[in-house]
């Protein structure tokens, strides 16, 4: 909760306390000023008094803090940017929610890239990102120092692709004496991503070939997982038929 917020929420909650007070203050002082002439003053009469006082004490203390707080100035609203990058931390503490927002970033610089050359490009880098993220998981040892240089050159990719999406759309605004420099400086730059983005799917193939082989057995044959499994339904099989033996009545004698 911002400061903004919580200052016109505790104004609000003064200005409600008040009136409580003061209504309770003001039919307890109307009961009291009815009660004692009627029957003179007694120990009830002065419970009736007191209460009618506190009563009245509290709403007069209960205004004066909120003149004082209405009288200070009230914060600036915060800015909408910095709300914005709250509500977007707090939803990513939720891996569904994390989810949501990577997909909303990919999808807000895939529109961003409508139209441009290196569209099929950069389709093919966040399928390869993808792919490297679901095995970001199984890369240990050697494979860990090689998904930090995969994010490191994800990061350099995506940079370039927006600058040369940035260039191509400045190639219309271009005097015709200079846009051949920079048609040609364009096509050096998507050349350029074109060829990290097939560096990249190079990379994201052989961790997937890493995460293969270590998954493979020690030695030729099952893998010692699968060779557990089989001597457990075997032996769960025999345990069975051995019971069901002796739960089988005996046969007839002749």
């Amino acid at each position: 909760m911002d400061e903004r917020t919580r200052y016109f929420r505790r104004l609000k909650r003064l200005r409600g306390s008040a009136r409580r007070w003061s209504v309770m203050g003001g039919g307890l002082t109307a009961a009291a000023a009815v009660l004692i002439p009627y029957s003179g003053i007694g120990v009830v009469d002065a419970i009736w008094a007191g209460a009618a006082g506190s009563s009245v004490a509290l709403a007069w203390w209960r205004w004066s803090d909120h003149r004082a707080l209405a009288a200070t100035p009230a914060p600036p609203a915060p800015d909408p940017a910095l709300a914005s990058q709250r509500l977007t931390a707090a939803i990513e503490r939720f891996p569904a929610g994390r989810t949501v927002i990577n997909e909303m970033r990919r999808q807000k610089n895939r529109y961003a890239l409508r139209g441009s050359a290196i569209t099929r490009a950069w389709d093919r880098l966040d399928r390869a990102s993808a792919t490297l993220t679901a095995l970001a998981g199984r890369l240990t040892g050697p494979g860990e120092a090689a998904l930090l240089e995969a994010a490191v050159a994800e990061q350099w990719l995506r940079d370039l692709g927006q600058r040369v999406a940035s260039v191509e759309r400045a190639i219309p605004l271009t005097p015709a004496d200079r846009k051949a420099s920079i048609e040609e400086s364009h096509a050096s730059l998507a050349d350029q991503f074109t060829e990290g983005v097939d560096a990249y799917e190079r990379l994201v193939a052989a961790a997937a070939s890493y995460v293969a082989e270590d998954g493979h057995p020690i030695a030729e044959g099952r893998h010692p997982a699968v060779a557990s499994l089989i001597d457990a339904t075997d032996r769960m099989r025999g345990i069975a038929e051995g019971l069901a033996e002796l739960k089988r009545p005996p046969a007839a004698q002749v």
